[in-house]
């Protein structure tokens, strides 16, 4: 049986806009797929009508190969610090968690 990974779509947090165009930039340099698709979203959090917390979401869409005739195999390798959803999972020996 073959698998191909074709596209993924992901999702960071950063704290500032330049490290949100950073993060792009790096992206589109990046050779071991193609950037279809990015975004970059200003987003608060507000308490009693004041901020109390802000972020930028950056929204990545990565193109591995393409799905009519795949000819590029990838894998993609979760690490997890010290918790992941829906209930924390102690960090290992290494601080981290593979999935």
């Amino acid at each position: 049986m073959s698998k191909f990974l074709i596209k993924t779509t992901e999702q960071y947090r950063c704290d500032s806009e330049s490290e949100a165009k950073r993060l792009i930039e790096e992206a589109k340099a990046d050779k071991n797929y193609s950037l279809g698709k990015y975004s970059s979203e200003y987003k608060c959090a507000k308490a009693k009508g004041e901020i109390c917390d802000e972020w930028y979401r950056v929204v990545l869409v990565k193109t591995f190969t393409e799905e009519k005739e795949p000819y590029v195999t990838a894998s993609v390798n979760y690490h997890v610090e010290a918790g992941a959803f829906p209930d924390p999972i102690a960090a290992e020996n290494d601080g981290g968690v593979d999935f």
